[in-house]
């Protein structure tokens, strides 16, 4: 059959693969038509929002008090004077709303959803805002939770934000998988815990960030120690901090060590955490608000 009839041009000296290629045009320096640029996945901002910078927070494991740490990292943040946001990807256990008392439901303009905001002025957006029964479980399959993450960054009225927040839900399936790939990621934090299992806990996030090609800004160790209410003792309740000795394996900086207190556990079931009184992410956020000044 003639090329004519089907419409086809044949392919040009310059389209044509050098011999020997690879077809991995990320390590050759050959300037042929077969090579293209990588193409961006990034999701487009609101376009009635101004985000600076987005912090996500990762754990290899669940249970680490990675939401906690998020909200404590904003809560400390807005205290400087930056405006802040969380954007809550853990679709399936939301708990955002839960530590700051925001209730109610979004409502929309023109320009899309208008978030919550804290007693601070925190704004957030959590798939707990959208639902008529807080507790009524999201039972969505991997495609559809992502997608609902990438319409919190695409169709949420973020306004000005100096430092959004996003809490991530733990490992590394489809929803890390998603902000990285689709938010406009500046770095990462990663929240682990003393135990003999945060060697592994750490390898997996840090592994997936260099394979993402996200930058990390330090890993805060949750739960590090108990201060005796007598004596202000530290008490290692969870054994040992492995911890410092695995940051410099991947030359990455200890941000934190946060105590066990249980002043804190209550005030996030108070929904109160914004009133928290502590020094103990003065470097953490020292660390996140100057790396990009």
């Amino acid at each position: 059959m003639a090329n004519e009839e089907l419409d086809l041009e044949p392919m040009g000296e310059e389209e044509a693969a050098p011999e020997g290629c690879t077809h991995n045009c990320s390590t050759c320096s050959a300037n042929c038509g077969s090579k293209k640029e990588p193409e961006s996945l990034i999701e487009p901002m609101n376009k009635a929002s101004n985000v600076k910078h987005v912090i996500g927070v990762v754990s290899g494991k669940g249970g680490v008090g990675k939401s906690s740490v998020t909200s404590l990292l904003a809560v400390m943040t807005r205290r400087l004077g930056y405006n802040t946001a969380i954007l809550d990807a853990d679709i399936t256990g939301p708990s955002i709303p839960k530590m700051f008392g925001i209730k109610g439901e979004v409502t929309g303009c023109e320009d899309g959803i208008i978030p919550l905001s804290t007693a601070t002025g925190i704004d957030a957006i959590s798939i707990n805002m959208l639902l008529n029964d807080e507790s009524a479980p999201v039972i969505w399959r991997g495609s559809l939770i992502a997608g609902t993450v990438k319409q919190f960054w695409t169709d949420v009225v973020w306004g000005d934000v100096d430092y959004m927040y996003v809490d991530m839900p733990p490992g590394t399936g489809d929803v890390p998988l998603t902000v990285m790939q689709s938010l406009p990621l500046d770095g990462i934090v990663i929240v682990t815990t003393p135990s003999d299992l945060v060697s592994m806990i750490v390898a997996k996030a840090v592994n997936m960030a260099k394979m993402m090609n996200v930058p990390i800004i330090g890993i805060v160790e949750n739960y590090s120690y108990l201060k005796c209410p007598c004596c202000d003792e530290k008490i290692e309740v969870f054994g040992k901090s492995h911890v410092d000795s695995i940051a410099k394996k991947y030359d990455i900086p200890v941000i934190a060590h946060l105590p066990i207190d249980p002043k804190l556990s209550a005030l996030c079931d108070a929904g109160t955490i914004e009133t928290v009184e502590t020094d103990a992410f003065d470097e953490a956020v020292n660390k996140i608000t100057t790396v990009f000044e």
